[in-house]
């Protein structure tokens, strides 16, 4: 009889796990335009097999866990472009089962596995496209987050992912907020901050925002990403003291988004070299985010594998 894989967070137990890299820039470097408000979700209903492709590119280049293309996912935003709650609450399940078929064929083509699938909720920000999700302070409160998280929370734990990614998150009350939403759903999540220099982007203090989940048992990794690798360096090693938890990170390629002009700026400063150091510290999910592609993600893997 064959033996049960390890859960996510069996695996982050024994060693590094490797994450994938930037699903948009992967997108787009096949060729597909994003420049809308639902960004990479929009290719869930007009070319799913687009999306299968990109995660295979991870996995193939070593990734271990693909994170699903739901980040600017929600019923509002579809709303907006004339899809239904029912049609919509397809979408978001489509693209867990989307990560799974990348999985099931990296796993045929001789792929050692175990192989995972992370779907992402992206904070409220993302919903607005309007850059927000860099700043936070949307004058909601903590309950009127939760409540705008949970039904997408529930519809991405229905499609049965091993964990849930509460990604890019720029203020520790909006992370308190989705704490309450994945409580009771049962699949695991990771919190993982958006941040510059010590503090998240909404200024609150790292120290303060990590504490927000020590204690929460959903939780099985705490970190960072969507920020410049030398700001997750520091934040690494102060979040396994903080947490206790296994720590996540996986920062952009170092150059900036400028919302208003809707570009990157600046220039690369991702290097696989310096993931030993995060791994060192106590990184135990360790890929890339905006702009960090295939190419750097196998670089990864080796360091950590090797």
């Amino acid at each position: 009889m064959a033996s049960t894989p390890p859960t996510l967070a069996e695996a982050l137990a024994a060693g590094p796990v490797v994450l994938d890299g930037g699903l948009s820039n992967q997108l787009e470097a096949a060729g597909h335009d994003l420049s809308d408000a639902l960004w990479s979700a929009r290719l869930l209903a007009e070319d799913p097999e687009a999306v299968v492709r990109a995660h295979l590119a991870y996995y193939e280049a070593g990734a271990q866990v693909a994170i699903t293309s739901s980040y600017q996912a929600t019923f509002e935003g579809f709303a907006r472009r004339g899809i239904g709650t029912e049609e919509a609450a397809a979408l978001l399940g489509r693209s867990v089962e989307l990560a799974r078929e990348a999985a099931r064929r990296a796993l045929a083509g001789g792929i050692a596995g175990p192989l995972y699938v992370a779907a992402s909720a992206g904070p409220y920000g993302a919903m607005l496209a309007d850059g927000s999700e860099y700043r936070g302070r949307y004058g909601l409160s903590v309950d009127e987050l939760a409540r705008f998280h949970r039904p997408r929370l529930e519809v991405l734990a229905a499609a049965r992912p091993d964990v849930l990614a509460l990604e890019t998150v720029p203020d520790a009350d909006e992370a308190r907020a989705l704490l309450r939403a994945v409580r009771g759903l049962g699949v695991p999540a990771y919190l993982s901050y958006s941040v510059a220099g010590g503090r998240t982007r909404a200024g609150q203090p790292l120290a303060e925002a990590f504490a927000v989940a020590a204690d929460a048992d959903e939780v099985i990794a705490v970190g960072v990403n969507c920020c410049t690798p030398d700001y997750a360096d520091g934040a690494v090693e102060l979040a396994a003291r903080i947490t206790g938890k296994p720590v996540v990170v996986y920062p952009n390629s170092g150059e900036s988004w400028d919302a208003e002009a809707r570009e990157w700026c600046g220039s690369p400063a991702f290097r696989a070299d310096r993931v030993a150091s995060w791994a060192a510290s106590g990184a135990r999910l360790i890929g890339g985010c905006c702009r960090v592609g295939p190419a750097a993600i196998a670089e990864l893997a080796a360091v950590l594998k090797g």
